[in-house]
């Protein structure tokens, strides 16, 4: 059985490299980051072109079950996946890493909200580590930004003061510790990612006294097989 691997994680990398080569299958990234690091085994690199795209090319290369090991904000593939596979009625997973519980986090629906909470508390000095397509929201603040992103944002969405910091986890503490105190950051703007390769910032801004403003997950489409572990996918693929 061929499988197609939904990736562009650490997880999907670290589940071809379980999977590869004692089963077919073919991971599939975005492409939205430059140099990306591949996993191991067949890659394909691009958009499917929505539900219907996707289903013409699963048929077209036999594929018969679908990992989904993407980002757990990139609910648009999650769902286009999970629609088709039981259109179809293929077998489908979403492995999907544990979220990230912080004491004391201002938890928030969408980076809208986000961007309302640092206008009404008058934040100064913000950390946004939002990725590219999270800066938007904040365009009109008055407060300043540094904001952390694998490739830069787009210049017409970007706040009135701010610094760009192009930059690829992993991270480590003592440096975050250093980031927060060298640009005086008063609040941390985060989406709950989950996964150890930046969940430093979290330990540092809490040290730190730093507010750390959360912008949750979506929610998986009703009905999908979720696990939250490698290990779990590896079982799951074992069994069909």
């Amino acid at each position: 059985m061929r499988i197609l691997l939904l990736g562009g994680t650490g997880e999907a990398r670290a589940l071809a490299a379980r999977l590869h080569p004692a089963r077919d299958i073919v991971s599939s990234l975005a492409g939205r980051v430059p140099d990306p690091a591949l996993p191991v085994g067949p890659v394909r690199i691009g958009g499917f072109g929505g539900v219907d795209g996707l289903r013409q090319w699963l048929r077209d290369n036999d594929i018969g079950a679908v990992v989904d090991a993407t980002h757990p904000f990139a609910a648009t593939i999650t769902a286009h996946a999970a629609t088709t596979c039981a259109e179809l009625g293929m077998p489908h997973l979403v492995l999907s890493r544990p979220a990230w519980d912080p004491a004391g986090a201002v938890r928030v629906a969408s980076d809208t909200d986000a961007a309302a909470f640092i206008a009404e508390r008058g934040f100064l000095r913000v950390f946004l580590t939002t990725g590219r397509s999270g800066v938007r929201p904040f365009t009109g603040s008055e407060a300043w930004f540094l904001i952390r992103v694998v490739t830069p944002p787009d210049t017409d969405v970007l706040p009135r003061n701010h610094e760009v910091l192009l930059s690829r986890g992993p991270y480590g503490y003592d440096d975050e510790c250093t980031l927060l105190r060298d640009n005086r950051i008063d609040v941390l703007v985060t989406k709950n990612s989950g996964g150890a390769l930046t969940e430093a910032k979290l330990a540092a801004a809490k040290d730190l006294g730093v507010t750390v403003v959360m912008i949750e997950r979506p929610p998986l489409p009703p009905g999908v097989t979720a696990v939250g572990t490698v290990d779990e996918a590896v079982t799951w693929v074992a069994g069909l």
